[in-house]
């Protein structure tokens, strides 16, 4: 599945739409690890348009600011802010609420450092 995404860079005055390859399931049919996907998509879609031709550097999800708004068409779309600029993706066809439950269970599962006791 392709994700449309649409970016705006901090100092631009204009939005550029770009895509995220790679989601192998329908929205309503997602799990964590498509969200994952779709949110590390995202961010790196703004990365590259931010630092064309260079190389892809690692994604973190942590410090960033996200939202699940309904579409005016129906379903809803995933919004990330972070200082570089703003990202917006969908619509998708998935319970707003579920899709909130797995970006936050997603984002904490990822900004939790990894443990160091040996059990």
């Amino acid at each position: 599945m392709t994700v449309s995404v649409d970016i705006w860079l901090r100092g631009n005055d204009f939005a550029t739409t770009a895509a995220v390859d790679g989601i192998a399931r329908p929205p309503g049919e997602w799990v964590d690890e498509d969200v994952r996907l779709v949110l590390e998509g995202m961010l790196r879609a703004m990365d590259r348009l931010k630092r064309p031709g260079e190389a892809d550097r690692a994604i973190s999800l942590r410090g960033l600011s996200w939202i699940v708004n309904p579409y005016d068409d129906g379903g809803v779309v995933i919004a990330i802010e972070i200082t570089m600029g703003a990202v917006v993706a969908g619509p998708f066809q998935i319970d707003k609420a579920a899709l909130e439950t797995m970006i936050a269970r997603v984002i904490a599962r990822c900004s939790s450092p990894p443990s160091t006791t040996v059990h």
